[in-house]
C-alpha cells in the first residue's frame, strides 16, 4: 500500500520517516520529495507498507497527529496523473 504523508517537518529525515511507520508494520520504502534547486525537503513524502491493513492502521493513527508544530496529513497515495503536468500549452 502506498501512503502520502504531507506536512510534515522540515527536519524530518528518511530514515525518521520509516521509523515513525514501522511502528505499524513492515515498511517496504520511504521517500521524501526534495527541492531539486535547494535539496531541502519539500515537507511531503511516500511511504509504502507491507500490507494494507497496516497501512490502513498507520493512517489512522497518523493522520492528524503533531510533528514538530505541524499537523500530519495521512492518506492512501493516489497513482501519478499523466500528461502535461500543470504546464500550459504555448500554442
Amino acid at each position: 500500500m502506498n501512503i502520502y504523508v504531507g506536512n510534515l517537518s522540515y527536519s524530518v529525515t528518511e530514515d525518521s520517516l520509516r521509523s515513525m511507520f514501522e511502528a505499524f508494520g513492515g515498511v517496504v520504502s520511504a521517500k521524501l520529495i526534495m527541492d531539486r534547486d535547494t535539496g531541502q525537503s519539500k515537507g511531503f513524502g511516500f511511504v509504502e507498507m507491507e500490507n494494507n491493513a497496516d497501512g490502513h492502521k498507520a493512517i489512522e493513527d497518523l493522520n492528524g497527529s503533531d510533528n514538530g508544530g505541524r499537523a500530519l496529513r495521512v492518506n492512501v497515495a493516489k497513482p501519478r496523473e499523466q500528461g502535461n503536468r500543470g504546464r500550459r500549452n504555448r500554442y
